[in-house]
């Protein structure tokens, strides 16, 4: 990731995205309160910055607070919706936040 120093209106952090599988919209029920419950906890240590998904079902989108591109991905492959074959691919990309003074 660029350097940049996290002192002004933008703060680096790592724009995550999750594509799901093609039946997702099935394969995600059983799964979803842990997968709400888990993306709630890492929200409220401050770890997810925001999170949410795609109402088509093609992708979730994770903005992460980590050291790097491989941390940022190796959070969200921890979800249970990558451990149950929910999600399939996960990438990352730096992404800078703006944020209020």
């Amino acid at each position: 990731m660029p350097e940049t120093p996290n002192t002004g209106p933008v703060e680096p952090i790592w724009f995550v995205e999750a594509t799901y599988a093609p039946d997702a919209a099935e394969t995600r029920t059983p799964l979803r309160a842990e997968h709400l419950a888990g993306i709630v906890a890492r929200l409220e240590a401050g770890v997810y910055v925001d999170a949410g998904a795609f109402l088509d079902v093609s992708a979730s989108v994770v903005l992460v607070r980590a050291e790097s591109e491989q941390a940022a991905i190796e959070l969200v492959r921890d979800d249970v919706y990558m451990r149950n074959g929910v999600w399939v691919e996960v990438r990352a990309r730096a992404f800078g936040l703006v944020r209020r003074p």
